[in-house]
């Protein structure tokens, strides 16, 4: 799909923009300055055009900090990637020294630009724009983020640049992969590892990760996306409005994912609040797997069998427990060939034969409960849905199933059918009792 970088000058308004073309909420926006630091890919659409829109961090060449060296660098990577840029600049600021040294690098890009006069909120606004023709690449396009004025000039010019290419249909195979956990466990690093490139940044800086940032990627045939998020920390603990914000976008990433990958620390070993993380995203009906990162350094000292001993108590979907180590690679591939497994067995499709077999055989293990001299009476059983699996079991009665009885079998379906850590629904429907089963006043 055809792809559009939108750079500019810091708190010019961009990730606003962003949202406001792709009518999403998807990027991040604050009053704070900087808030966007890696590239994230959004997709949109106008006219019958599909494209993704590359929302990029606030280039500023004069700030010596090492974290705006590598928004810089992420800015450039978009640019790279494009095939159109879109220049936001601040209307009512007027031209800075930051617009002018953006606007020397994008004359030298051979690429077509279209600068945005953004903030232009009112007609009388529209005036402010005309400064910015000095900057050299056309005639700057008077749009408002906040209003929605001017976006639809703005999409055409964009758009128009666009080269014509024929949108692939959707795969149904992709699988999306969303690596989410606590702050400054090692998310980014691990997403680095996984492509091979430093496309999110990474830093000391607990925090750095704002946005949830889709990411494609191909391991062997199939494909993924693998979606970044930032650190989920527990609610008590959010005090910034930017980081509440941040949060909820990690739990969306989790309930738009087939896989959620949970990253922990292996030195502090399998917290609770990593448990709670994976609490949420199997309650998104998401496929969890855990996974010990850190694990180079941490290994002599961490237990992996009681951890996953700690896990299995603990989460009733029993997920993996893996260990990874995003700075040597170890175990990476590892991880993602299970990650493929349980975004397939989320797809899976169980034979109604093999179903009923598998209830048989239940039945002989443990009898069903029964209530005041009747018994539960398993009838049949059949897959009703995917993704996440749904089973039906047809019975002579609801109030005689037990919760530990309903757990008992969920379970021996994991067991049987390896869906250790996908989420499974089982509906229990009572059969409506023939007039012949009722002869006598009697229930079958």
């Amino acid at each position: 799909m055809r792809k559009i970088a939108v750079v500019g000058y810091p708190n010019v308004g961009k990730s606003s923009l962003v949202n406001r073309l792709s009518q999403t909420r998807t990027a991040v926006v604050h009053e704070t300055s900087g808030i966007t630091r890696d590239r994230n890919e959004i997709d949109a659409e106008w006219n019958g055009r599909r494209f993704v829109l590359i929302d990029t961090g606030g280039v500023d060449f004069q700030d010596l900090d090492p974290l705006s060296g590598s928004i810089r660098e992420q800015a450039q990577a978009a640019l790279n990637d494009a095939d159109v840029a879109l220049f936001v600049v601040d209307a009512k600021g007027g031209v800075r020294p930051g617009d002018l040294e953006i606007a020397d690098l994008l004359r030298r890009w051979p690429k077509p630009v279209v600068v945005a006069a953004n903030k232009i909120d009112s007609v009388k606004d529209v005036s402010l724009a005309h400064e910015f023709f000095e900057l050299g690449l056309g005639e700057p396009v008077a749009v408002s983020a906040a209003q929605g004025l001017g976006t639809g000039d703005l999409l055409d010019a964009v758009v128009g640049h666009l080269p014509e290419e024929d949108d692939d249909p959707e795969d149904e195979e992709l699988i999306r992969l969303a690596v989410i956990g606590r702050p400054n466990v090692g998310k980014s690093s691990f997403v680095n590892k996984v492509l091979g490139q430093e496309r999110v940044i990474v830093a000391d800086e607990a925090g750095t990760t704002r946005d949830s940032i889709d990411l494609a990627l191909k391991v062997g045939d199939r494909d993924l996306v693998i979606v970044d998020t930032a650190g989920m920390r527990r609610q008590s603990k959010v005090t910034e409005s930017v980081e509440y914000y941040t949060t909820l976008r990690s739990q969306r990433a989790a309930e738009r994912a087939d896989v959620a990958l949970v990253i922990c620390d292996a030195h502090d070993g399998i917290t609770a609040q990593d448990l709670r993380i994976a609490e949420l995203a199997m309650k998104a009906n998401c496929a969890t797997v855990l996974v010990l990162n850190k694990w180079d350094v941490a290994a002599e000292d961490a237990d992996i069998d009681h951890e996953r001993a700690r896990v299995a108590t603990k989460l009733r979907l029993r997920p993996k427990v893996l260990t990874v180590s995003a700075l040597t690679g170890r175990n990476v591939q590892r991880v993602l060939v299970e990650a493929i497994a349980l975004g397939d067995r989320m797809r899976t499709r169980i034979p109604t034969s093999d179903l009923n077999k598998f209830l048989s055989e239940i039945v002989q293990q443990r009898q069903p409960p029964a209530k005041q001299g009747h018994r539960l009476k398993l009838l049949y059983m059949a897959q009703v849905d995917e993704r996440p699996p749904r089973f039906a079991i047809s019975i002579n009665s609801r109030t005689r199933v037990t919760r530990d009885y309903a757990y008992f079998i969920e379970n021996r379906l994991r067991e049987r059918y390896s869906f250790a850590g996908v989420p499974l629904i089982i509906d229990f429907n009572e059969r409506k009792q023939r007039r012949s089963e009722r002869v006598g006043g009697r229930a079958a």
